[in-house]
C-alpha cells in the first residue's frame, strides 16, 4: 500500500479522481492529503472558526467523492471545483450567522507560552489583526482577497470558484486590498495611541 501511495502522489488530481472511481482508496487518499489543507485555510480564514471550517472541508470532501464517478478529467480541476463548493458552504454558514448577529467572539486565543513567547505572540497579533481586518470586509470581497492573497489562486480560477467574470475578481480584489489596508492602519493608529 505504501508503494501505491508513492506512486499516486505523481498523478494530477484529475487522474487521482478516476482512479478512486474506479475504487483505488489510496489515491483517494493521496488526494485528500493534497487538497484539504489549502480549502481548510481558505474556510477558516472566511469563517473564522476551525472547527466550523472542518466540518465544512469534510462536507466539500464527501461531496467530490460523490460526484467522482461523473468527473469529467479536463472540464475543471478538482482543486477549483473543491474551492467552489466551500466557498459555498461558508456562505451559507455566514447567512446563517447574520440572521443571529455576531458580536466579537472571533478574539484570538492567547499565544502558549514557549521559549520563543515574543516573536509567537508578534505572529498571533498580526494574524489576529489580519483576520479581524478581512471579517470586516464585505462577502465577495473577503472571498475574493482570501482566495487571491492568501491562497495564491489565479483570477481565472477565482472567477470559477466564485462565479462571476475575471473583470469582476479584479475589482473585487482591488477594492478588498484598499479596504483592508485601510482598516489595518487604522488599527495600528488604535494600537500605538
Amino acid at each position: 500500500m505504501g508503494m501505491a501511495l508513492d506512486q499516486s502522489d505523481h498523478l494530477d488530481d484529475d487522474a487521482l479522481i478516476v482512479l478512486f472511481a474506479n475504487g483505488d482508496r489510496t489515491a483517494a487518499e493521496t488526494l485528500t492529503l493534497r487538497l484539504s489543507p489549502h480549502a481548510l485555510s481558505f474556510a477558516r480564514r472566511m469563517l473564522g472558526d476551525l472547527a466550523e471550517a472542518e466540518d465544512v472541508v469534510q462536507e466539500a470532501m464527501l461531496r467530490l467523492w460523490r460526484v467522482a464517478p461523473d468527473w469529467r478529467p479536463g472540464e475543471a480541476k478538482p482543486a477549483t471545483w473543491l474551492y467552489r463548493v466551500v466557498n459555498n458552504l461558508c456562505i451559507d454558514r455566514l447567512r446563517k450567522r447574520q440572521r443571529v448577529s455576531v458580536g466579537l467572539e472571533d478574539m484570538a486565543e492567547p499565544a502558549d507560552p514557549a521559549p520563543s513567547a515574543e516573536t509567537r505572540l508578534i505572529q498571533t497579533d498580526r494574524m489576529a489583526a489580519l483576520d479581524a481586518a478581512l471579517a470586516e470586509l464585505p462577502d465577495r470581497q473577503r472571498q475574493a482577497v482570501i482566495l487571491r492573497h492568501i491562497e495564491g489562486q489565479s483570477n481565472p480560477d477565482i472567477a470559477r470558484i466564485m462565479d462571476i467574470s475575471v473583470e469582476a475578481v479584479e475589482s473585487l480584489t482591488a477594492r478588498g486590498k484598499r479596504m483592508l489596508a485601510k482598516l489595518l492602519a487604522s488599527q495600528k493608529e488604535e494600537l500605538s495611541s
